[in-house]
């Protein structure tokens, strides 16, 4: 049994800087998250979303893949008569669990930074796709097999593949099967930046830190805007983007954006 201990120790999150930094260690089961591993998850981009003092989540993993999806070693089915199982598939907890992970990506007000040194499969390529930048090696690769196996996608596959790659292509993903190439994701422009191995943890907290040293209510606006923009027309977007001007005016960023450019020097934002 996966205890409280098992879990923190595989999906790991230290603070600094103002940088959350979450590193997936299980690396003998290539960072396949079950269920501790995802609500664990989830708790820890609901905390870095609500806690001042945090300002941007880099997301990383140990050993050779990012995250292999959904821990498959786990029971799909009842031992007895061979009906779906409760645990990860069917229509229950596991299914929806996935579901509120990708969510809480998209939702954390903060940026999300990823770091995808391996292969990202299933729930695990859907969580690099969520987030709102990716780094990556050559080693990397995106992988839809859920048709490979006979399921269904998940985790928010066919929510998110036709917003960041367009219908085609996540039709090509998801219904044959494939995967991209870290060259390809980047030709797509699902990669932001695309750097050797050697250079991948490096880029990934330079880039983590400049989110980190930004205007973070304004970032946290701008990217909500964003991805509401694809569910909404016109009107409702406008409306959106006059309240989110709104709230944001009174920020202490804000103010300091304004002095800073007036006194022609570089803005110094806390995060308020």
């Amino acid at each position: 049994m996966t205890t409280i201990e098992d879990v923190t120790t595989q999906v790991r999150c230290t603070v600094a800087g103002g940088v959350a930094r979450i590193v997936f260690d299980r690396p003998e089961k290539r960072n396949a998250l079950g269920p501790p591993q995802r609500e664990r998850l989830i708790s820890l981009l609901a905390h870095a979303g609500s806690a001042v003092e945090i300002r941007a989540v880099l997301l990383s993993a140990v050993g050779r893949a990012f995250c292999a999806g959904g821990d498959l070693s786990l029971p799909r089915r009842d031992p007895v008569d061979g009906r779906p199982a409760k645990v990860v598939g069917g229509t229950g907890p596991g299914v929806r669990s996935a579901q509120a992970l990708i969510a809480a990506v998209l939702d954390c007000p903060k940026p999300v930074i990823a770091a995808v040194n391996g292969v990202a499969a299933g729930m695990g390529a859907q969580l690099a796709l969520a987030a709102d930048f990716v780094v990556a090696s050559p080693q990397a690769r995106f992988a839809e097999l859920f048709m490979t196996r006979g399921i269904v996608p998940d985790a928010g596959a066919a929510y998110l593949l036709p917003r960041v790659l367009g219908l085609h292509h996540a039709k090509r993903l998801l219904l044959l099967g494939g995967d991209l190439s870290a060259a390809d994701a980047e030709r797509l422009g699902i990669v932001h930046q695309l750097v050797e191995p050697e250079q991948l943890d490096a880029t990934a907290d330079a880039l983590a830190a400049r989110l980190a040293a930004g205007p973070t209510v304004a970032i946290g606006l701008a990217k909500r805007l964003l991805n509401q923009s694809l569910d909404a027309d016109r009107v409702a977007a406008f409306d959106r983007e006059e309240m989110a001007v709104a709230m944001n005016v009174w920020t202490e960023d804000s103010a300091e954006g304004l002095r800073s450019f007036a006194e022609k020097r570089d803005p110094v934002f806390r995060g308020w």
